[in-house]
Formats: structure tokens, sequence, C-alpha cells
């Protein structure tokens, strides 16, 4: 099929390659994975001509940002990162848009910089890392606390969508993973985090107070299209309730997108389109951490009618990020 859009595509700046050598693969055994990462318009344009992706939007890397904890450099860092994507989408804007990195150590500084990627760099939203570090290597600052509310503000504001992309927890806070170090890893503890955040943030009342705000989550909702009937089932009777003024389906349903992201499966993929609705499901990668080959010839394979097809390879993606493509 041609005409794929994704959108979970990742990069990297030669600064934020440490950060994510530090905490994804400490023996440094990432050279292929190292050198995609930096690639955009050799490699990386090649497999999209080859498999059918119009246009890929692009991410920086993970923890990157979030796990700075000198709040000067994790600033600087996000714009340089930004001003170099935008560089290389400028090269090829037929091709590539951006997702902007923010520096969420505080939300003033991660409002000035949205601010700057939505208005002066076009950029179609921002792609965020999980929890943030500051100050001292323990630190976790997730945004369902008020000091966050102006930055969420600003989000629906400027209308464009936040995704949240997983991230490691930190060794001395995930001793549960003790002796099972297979578990402290994207295969488990991505989605357990980004589930974790994500709940977090709609039980706050986050959704209440900025109605017309859209995030997207990876990986066909980090389990919690699976769990959703139980989840809301078992909150009904949380004694005093939830902040949450609607029930998590509810809000699932009308605020959040899922993309097929390293997530090539039917099971999944069939329980998430049952719960969301083909209006809400789009395609995505996760290059260079998942194949362009191996997603898009699952993408191809499955059953859809054609015009749901249509709309979860492309047309959902163009009318969530305003896409100039017809």
């Amino acid at each position: 099929m041609n005409g794929l859009i994704a959108f979970e595509e990742h990069w990297a700046i030669e600064q934020t390659l440490g950060h994510f050598a530090k905490a994804n693969d400490p023996d440094g055994n990432w050279r292929d994975v190292r050198h995609r990462l930096l690639d955009i318009q050799d490699m990386r344009l090649a497999d999209m001509d080859c498999h059918g992706v119009e246009m890929s939007i692009l991410s920086l890397n993970s923890p990157a940002i979030q796990g700075i904890l000198d709040i000067g450099e994790a600033v600087e860092t996000a714009r340089v990162a930004n001003d170099s994507l935008a560089e290389e989408v400028a090269r090829r804007p037929d091709r590539f848009a951006g997702f902007a990195a923010l520096p969420m150590q505080t939300a003033d500084a991660a409002i000035e910089e949205l601010t700057r990627c939505i208005r002066d760099l076009d950029f179609k939203g921002a792609m965020v890392n999980g929890f943030t570090q500051k100050d001292a290597p323990n630190s976790a600052i997730y945004y369902d606390i008020p000091e966050y509310r102006p930055f969420w503000a600003a989000m629906e504001s400027l209308d464009v969508p936040f995704y949240m992309h997983p991230r490691l927890n930190i060794p001395t806070r995930a001793h549960n993973y003790d002796g099972h170090p297979w578990l402290f890893s994207p295969a488990w503890d991505f989605g357990v985090q980004t589930a974790d955040h994500t709940l977090r943030l709609i039980c706050s009342g986050l959704f209440d107070e900025f109605p017309h705000l859209q995030m997207v989550l990876g990986h066909l909702g980090e389990r919690i299209p699976f769990d959703i009937w139980r989840i809301d089932h078992l909150m009904r009777h949380v004694p005093g309730g939830i902040p949450a003024k609607k029930e998590i389906g509810d809000y699932l349903r009308s605020n959040f997108h899922l993309t097929t992201s390293g997530q090539f499966h039917e099971s999944p993929f069939r329980c998430a389109l049952a719960e969301m609705g083909v209006g809400r499901i789009l395609f995505s990668i996760d290059y260079p951490f998942e194949a362009f080959a191996e997603a898009a010839s699952w993408f191809e394979s499955t059953e859809l009618s054609e015009a749901d097809r249509l709309k979860i390879a492309r047309t959902n993606a163009i009318e969530l990020f305003k896409l100039d493509l017809s």
C-alpha cells in the first residue's frame, strides 16, 4: 500500500544519544540503531520509498530531554534538537514533519518551547518521553500535578496533539524488577510506565478542564484498551470517587488516539478497534526499533475494508495533524 503516514518515528542528535545509551543500552551494543537514529535523508528515506510511506513525523529519541537533570541544559538541548529537526524537514517538507521535544522540567519552559515550535517551526504537535527528571537522579515529575495545568492549557489553545511516549523507570524506583532485568525493559516497563502516567492524567480531571485536548498513545494504547472495562468497573467502587467526572473509557474514546507502532499483531489490534473505533487508530512503525517491512506487510495483510484501511493508514493522521496532503 502506498500513501502511508507514520509518526512514532525516532531520530536523535549526538547530545541525546548518550542519554539513550545510559537509559536503554548500558553496554552500548547498538551501532546500527545509532546510525539509523542519526540518519534522516538516506537510509530512512529509502525505506520509506520501498514500503509505501509517504510521510514520517519525526520525534526525538527516549528519554532525551526528559532525562536531563539541569534545566538550563534541558532547555538548550531541546532548542538545538528542534532547530536541527526543522532544518531536516525543510529539505523534504513533502516527506517529513516534526514533533517538538520539550523541556518539561518546568511548565513555563515547556510552554515557551512548545509555542515556538508550533508557531515558528510549523511542527505538528509534541512528543514527550514520559516523566521528567529534574535536579536529582531519583526525581520524577508527572504532569497531572497542578503546576502543569498552564502547560495543558497551552496545548489545548495551540490545538495540537500531545504524544505520550514511553521511557524506562529509574532503577532506584523500580525494585519490583530486582532480579528480573528482562522485565525492566521496553518489553514490559515501557507500557507500564506510560499506562500509569496516562491514567494519572485522566483521573486528575485534566480532560474535564481541557475537553478539546487530544493525546496520542503508541503500541495500541499501552495495554489500556484491553483493561478498560475492568478499570471502569472497579473505579466505580473507589471510596469517595475520583476527581474525573466521567468514566476512564469515555475520555479514552474522546481525547485519545492510538497508533500501531511496534504492535503488529491481530489480537491487540482488534481490541483497540473495538474499544476506540476506526477513527482513532492510526498506522505507525516505531523506527528504527521496528522495521518498515514488518509494519507495512502486516498492515497490508490485516483484514479491513478498504475505507477503514485508508483511514488508519492516512486520513486519520491528515485530520489529526492538519497535514497539507490530499
